[in-house]
């Protein structure tokens, strides 16, 4: 039987990569949608090619490959380009998605995306699992992690999905605002509810 697709989400700094990871550990076949983003960007690919052809060759590194905060630079200041850049690059990730998550041999199959809502990836899932956190939280981990200033932080949590949008298209939500452990747990609870479910639907 073929398995059904688990959209996994959350805004940044919510968890969701230590969800992920967990969901990983039980023995669940995973894509990630940022990974797909990069190998449909490697040099060799049509889409560096043309992504070069339109921003000039400033959005390179010395070795070849694409130079992302360059890119991000350009994108976050211009929401043209930022729309240019993601109609070349949706269904070219759609495709890779689909083409690995066809590979799973567990009951069910999860698709990691940060922009699921946003970018209609959802409609390649039939359920959607929430990763959120309290805005405040969120913002305190990524500093954390990342180093990055509350500003910059802001102004990815301003671009990405509002949190009532995301519940809108959520079917189950994990609010990660506990430890590690008490997480863990969540997602095992969810995982054994998941291998209840035929096509993701209860």
């Amino acid at each position: 039987m073929k398995p059904w697709i688990l959209g996994l989400t959350g805004g940044i700094g919510s968890g969701k990569s230590a969800v992920a990871q967990h969901f990983v550990d039980l023995g669940v076949h995973l894509v990630d949608a940022d990974h797909a983003a990069r190998w449909v960007v490697e040099p060799g690919r049509p889409a560096l090619a043309k992504i070069v052809e339109h921003f000039g060759g400033d959005v390179l590194q010395a070795d070849g490959q694409l130079d992302r905060s360059a890119l991000r630079a350009r994108i976050f200041a211009d929401s043209d380009e930022r729309r240019w850049l993601e109609a070349l690059l949706h269904p070219l990730i759609g495709q890779e998605i689909i083409a690995y998550l066809a590979r799973a041999e567990s009951p069910y199959a999860i698709l990691v995306s940060p922009l699921l809502i946003e970018s209609g990836q959802h409609r390649l899932t039939q359920r959607v699992l929430l990763v959120d956190a309290p805005e405040q939280l969120q913002i305190q981990r990524t500093i954390a992690r990342d180093q990055s200033s509350a500003e910059q932080v802001q102004a990815i949590l301003k671009a990405q999905a509002s949190r009532s949008e995301r519940l809108q298209h959520a079917h189950d939500v994990l609010v990660n605002d506990r430890d590690l452990h008490w997480l863990q747990a969540e997602v095992e609870r969810l995982h054994n509810f998941y291998l209840t479910l035929r096509g993701g639907q209860t």
